[in-house]
């Protein structure tokens, strides 16, 4: 196919009959003819996407670099800013636009109209930094900040920067990952990449580029001359404008893109950064497109310019309207197409040509012909034209293959088109992402997509995200610890965080924790003693208890508690008896084959998803029957776990049943698992209502047999027909949405064979830690990656708000969910909603309807056949749709955080900003409850360390479940971290004998004092958080390599370590040393000091005798539990060497 190009800049073409695939085709033909830019104008954002993924099918094997430049996802005159990570892409596009020869470049009309920041400002603030290089950190710093970037204490996403002594942390615009620049006085040292999640650096680099971090300036000059162009545009007071009054004082207020042509002398647009040698593709109906757009968004303008605070630009300053649109395209060689016939040459065009293609007839295979593959047998017999079937992935390409090999049809597998037509196999099958198929004349070849044959497909991507926080850490670690928040100290109990202080002690400043306790009281907690507080959890932060200094009050609660945990102990301890003493089958254990499959795993495995895999398999090869619980989050990666499991039973010989609770999750596992044993000799089959009676059939027979190895499927799979050949595994997902006599039918199950089940219902870490053993707990807590923020608005219902909210969503080409939990007026809700957003497409779902209706409407709302849907809860737990990035919840106060926190965690799963909108009565006819509910919500949108204690809540109530309502109660008093504990120690007693004895105080080493400056400066660390949590972690570690790691950290995040930090971790090392020995209290001087002991202290009395006696210069006893030492300890340096040498002498 060799499609018909303009010969030089201003001469146009016309391309005809683009049926099918054969436009994405003729522009990767053309990019690779073309000595210069291809740039192609889509209609809308959705149509973008779909053209850069289907042309880098036709395009795999070529070099060709395909730009993007997106959207700003905003409404023309919106409130908000764009996400910095689109800024960061358009950037980076604008700043490639200028060096790439040859390529392709896609954008949508809308984006294409945009005016936008001049060359000359890219150019001017773009950097590069090499190592070696001169670099003045404050000059540098001014200059960050004059090109937007944004001074932060950690740095976390782009356009951020910190500084830290000699560290200079940056998240340059465009970037993939942050940097870490490390100076040795004005030289670069090194730059490091680093993982923003952990903040630890990995690989050095030898120089990197930065963009500026805005599309507009914001240095002094930049806001001069904002000021100055804003009183020329605009009359009145400038003063009574928001916009002018932050911006004066050097501030960003959201939205203030739409201003942009005040900060510059002249806009630019797209056009300016082309070359002349680049082709423009687009549409026949590009004009009418742009016109359609530029009318809305002169409505926009006439709706909102009447408010003083914003008054606004008129269009014509933001955008080309179409006849400019059309003026700049003219300027260089373009191409316009259209899906049917040019006949003649228009006005304005130099030349046409048709392709010589045609559309595919129907192909469909029909289940219930008598020749069910009839039409597509008919079309091959046709003629000798090669064919290529594309399916959207390996298990779909798999399971086409052995559909077409039941009507004897067996296509070749070919990696790309390249190879495709190369080899020219009269069938050939191969993964590509096309939704259309393609039949040319010349060269006679067709592409037949699955869709076309068997009908679509609800398909899942899943991109892994990287690991965040886990909650207990966030709980143990005291981060975001506001004032005021209730913490508990082990022998003292709950009182209120009043923030950190410098204190001056024997003429030494040294850092504490400040706790107030009731009447007011207050205690000083010495860093190095922090080990002693944990965040009280158990309860909300009023209803917390407030403990009194002094008083019996705490010693009672805690005494209490410890009796209620023996019970508790000694409870579990049975069931696990009972549990042992079971006998099950143990499969062989994994092989090489199993090692090939594992490394087919596209993601990299998170800590914790290895984990429950290795207590997976090592519960199957044992020879006790597994039952075992897999909890984590949706997308946390527990099907891989699964599919592990079923791996190794296939292997083993035995056959899997893999149980859903709906018919649309049990296709979309059914796809999972075929996706991702493509390439291996396992059958499997899918047993739900989407099966045709022959296909359910073929499945039990395979099934009795023994030809099928893996069924997916409903409960149908637990109905009394079904006999397996030899089951010896059964994966259950959400068991607890099975009705009582599904659950039985399993429990009776259980007794035979292995049994994996997978929920999202959080259970918490550490419980399962005092449980190992009782209940076979893995637990998934990587969170999705942080940074996806869900815009959370909580309102009352306001139209204009409302039809904003879906606008902004649909003009991105996204779906919007509203849910409205009342079936009785759902109706109305619809009508209310297609008044709303004239020209949307609605439609609504609720748990009343037929299950085949409901299935219907949620896989037509997946392939965006209708772009609102009306739902009640039900959509809770459903399928993904990455599209819906928009949900509007009515009468949010009814719904509980955890419900809410789910239903807005449908949104928000792509790389599109998301937004919640949570719509409530007015705040007096709310409960007090569902008011702070919401309010936890709206604070929540970067899914942070407070919404892992949100979790943690819900957490708390999970293991008052699993323990039961007694035990709630003791949780609530004592605080979940320090019940956790009790409850580990009670079963490690009862385990190995021992009567526990929870009323002695936990064990916390020794507590030292040596009169050195020992804390973190202020000016090494000077945010209270970070120090705080740093400080945290070094008085909890629990071993040298865990404190010598931290150790490492710490300089690399902050720098080398002054003295006083060195002095820190001597300390905590030096405790760790003498913890085994039974030392209760260390102080030393200048002159020496003394060594207090434990009742039972594990030292040889005669040791110190022998030292008594030999040394009285040096040794001496005070009373029975004290001994005195004298030696010259002046110099601080060696104070920590020189008492460790006479501690040595007492081992």
């Amino acid at each position: 196919m060799a499609p018909l190009l303009p010969a030089k800049a201003g001469q146009r073409l016309q391309w005809g009959r683009c049926l099918g695939a054969s436009l994405e085709l003729a522009i990767a033909r053309t990019a690779r003819q073309w000595q210069g830019m291809v740039v192609v104008i889509t209609p809308d954002v959705q149509e973008a996407s779909r053209l850069e993924q289907q042309l880098s099918f036709f395009l795999k094997e070529g070099k060709l670099p395909i730009l993007h430049f997106p959207d700003w996802e905003t409404l023309p005159y919106d409130l908000f800013s764009p996400l910095p990570e689109l800024v960061s892409q358009r950037l980076f596009t604008l700043h490639q636009l200028q060096k790439t020869q040859q390529g392709i470049l896609i954008v949508p009309a809308a984006t294409a109209q945009q005016r936008i920041l001049p060359p000359e400002y890219l150019d001017a603030h773009s950097l590069a930094l090499d190592t070696g290089d001169t670099l003045q950190l404050e000059p540098f710093r001014l200059r960050l900040e004059r090109a937007g970037y944004h001074c932060v204490s950690q740095v976390m996403a782009h356009g951020e920067f910190a500084v830290r002594g000699s560290l200079l942390d940056l998240f340059p615009m465009g970037a993939p990952r942050p940097y870490r620049i490390d100076l040795f006085d004005d030289e670069i040292d090194s730059i490091r990449l680093f993982n923003p999640e952990t903040q630890r650096s990995e690989e050095k680099v030898d120089g990197i580029r930065l963009l500026p971090a805005r599309e507009f300036p914001v240095d002094e000059a930049a806001i001069k001359r904002f000021r100055r162009q804003y009183r020329n545009q605009f009359e009145g007071d400038p003063q009574s404008s928001l916009i002018y009054r932050e911006v004066s004082e050097g501030n960003f207020p959201g939205g203030l893109e739409y201003y942009l042509p005040l900060f510059y002398e002249e806009t630019a647009t797209l056009f300016d950064y082309l070359g002349e040698d680049t082709l423009i593709i687009h549409g026949d109906e590009l004009p009418q497109d742009a016109d359609h757009f530029y009318t809305q968004v002169e409505e926009r303008y006439e709706q909102r310019r009447h408010d003083i605070e914003r008054p606004l630009l008129p269009p014509s300053q933001l955008y080309l309207d179409s006849d400019s649109l059309v003026h700049h395209i003219k300027a260089h060689a373009g191409i316009s197409w259209r899906r049917g016939s040019v006949d003649e040459r228009r006005k304005g065009f130099t030349g046409w040509c048709n392709f010589d293609t045609r559309a595919l007839p129907p192909l469909a295979i029909q289940a219930r012909a008598s020749r069910p593959a009839g039409l597509l047998e008919d079309y091959l017999g046709s003629s000798e034209r090669p064919v290529l079937f594309t399916a959207e992935s390996s298990g779909r390409r798999e399971h086409l293959q052995d559909t077409l090999a039941g009507f004897g049809l067996r296509p070749r597998q070919v990696g790309s088109f390249q190879e495709f037509l190369e080899l020219a196999p009269a069938l050939a099958i191969t993964v590509a992402p096309l939704e259309e198929g393609l039949e040319l004349g010349q060269p006679p070849l067709a592409i037949v997509p699955e869709t076309l044959l068997l009908g679509e497909r609800v398909r899942q991507v899943r991109k892994r995200r990287k690991a965040g926080p886990d909650a207990d850490q966030v709980v143990r670690n005291l981060a975001e610890l506001q004032l005021g928040s209730p913490v508990v100290h082990e022998d003292h109990g709950v009182g209120r965080y009043l923030g950190l202080q410098h204190l001056d002690v024997g003429g030494m400043s040294m850092e504490f924790l400040t706790l107030e306790y009731a009447r007011g009281d207050k205690l000083y907690v010495p860093v190095s003693s922090l080990h002693l507080i944990s965040r009280y959890t158990g309860a909300t932060e009023e209803n917390a208890p407030l403990h009194r200094l002094g008083s019996d009050q705490w010693e009672k609660a805690r005494r209490k508690a410890a009796q209620k945990v023996r019970d508790a102990a000694a409870e579990l301890l049975e069931i696990y008896a009972r549990r042992e003493a079971r006998q099950g089958y143990p499969f062989p254990a994994a092989e090489e084959e199993y090692r090939q499959f594992a490394s087919e795993f596209e993601f990299e495995e998170t800590p914790d998803q290895e984990r429950a895999i290795e207590e997976v398999i090592s519960d199957m090869i044992s020879p006790r029957p597994m039952d075992r619980v897999v909890c984590g989050d949706v997308g946390f990666g527990k099907t891989e776990v699964a599919m592990r499991a079923a791996f190794l039973a296939t292997q083993g010989g035995k056959q899997v049943a893999v149980l859903v609770p709906t018919t649309l999750l049990a296709q979309q596992h059914y796809e999972n698992f075929a996706d991702r044993f493509a390439d291996w000799p396992v059958k499997i089959a899918a047993l739900s209502r989407f099966n045709s009676t022959r296909e359910v059939n073929a499945t039990l027979k395979g099934l009795e047999n023994g030809t099928v190895d893996i069924v997916v499927g409903t409960h149908k799979i637990l109905s009394q027909g079904i006999a397996f050949k030899d089951l010896g595994l059964v994966i259950i997902d959400e068991e607890h949405r099975f009705g009582v006599r599904h659950k039985e039918r399993l429990k009776a199950l259980r007794a035979e064979v292995d049994i994996l089940t997978l929920t999202a219902t959080p259970i918490p870490r550490t419980l399962n830690m005092a449980m190992s053993g009782m209940r076979d707990l893995s637990v998934i807590a990587t969170p999705p990656a942080k940074r996806q923020p869900i815009k959370t608005f909580v309102q009352q219902w306001n139209d204009v708000t409302i039809s904003e909210a879906c606008q902004r969503e649909l003009q991105r080409g996204g779906q919007v969910y509203v849910l409205h939990n009342d079936v009785s007026s759902i109706e109305r809700m619809v009508a209310d909603m297609e008044k709303l957003v004239p020209g949307a497409r609605v439609d609504f779902a609720h748990g009343q309807m037929r299950e085949r209706e409901l299935e219907r409407i949620m896989r037509d709302f997946y392939h965006q056949r209708f772009n609102i849907l009306v739902a009640t809860t039900i959509i809770e737990s459903g399928i993904d749709v990455p599209t819906a990035n928009t949900i509007i919840i009515n009468r949010a106060d009814k719904l509980g955080l955890a419900q809410l926190h789910q239903l807005r965690g449908r949104v928000g799963r792509s790389h599109h900003r998301a937004y919640a909108y949570l719509i409530t009565p007015p705040p007096k006819a709310m409960t007090r409850d569902a008011v702070k509910r919401l309010q936890a919500l709206e604070s929540l949108e970067d899914l942070g360390a407070g919404f892992t204690l949100a979790t943690h809540d819900l957490e708390i109530r999970g293991a008052g479940e699993l323990l039961g309502e007694d035990q709630s109660g003791q949780i609530h008093e004592v605080g979940f971290t320090l019940y956790t504990q009790m409850l580990e120690r009670a079963v490690r007693a009862i385990r190995e004998g021992r009567q526990p004895e929870l009323d002695r105080p936990l064990d916390h080493g020794t507590e030292i004092d040596l009169n050195l400056p020992a804390l973190l400066p202020e000016d090494y660390l000077p945010d209270v958080h970070i120090r705080l949590i740093q400080y945290k972690r070094i008085a909890s570690a629990a071993s040298r390599e865990e404190l010598r790691e931290l150790r490492v950290e710490m300089i690399d995040r902050f720098g080398l370590l002054p003295e006083q930090a060195k002095n820190l971790f001597d300390i905590t090392e030096l405790k760790l040393d003498v913890q085994p020995l039974g030392i209760r209290k260390i102080e030393a001087g200048p002159l020496g000091g003394k060594i207090h002991f434990d009742g039972q202290p594990a030292i040889d009395p005669a040791r110190i005798i022998h030292l008594i006696q030999t040394r009285p210069r040096q040794f001496k006893l005070d009373g029975s539990d004290k001994l005195k030492f004298f030696a010259e300890l002046e110099e601080p340096e060696t104070r920590v060497e020189k008492l460790r040498g006479i501690l040595g002498m007492l081992r």
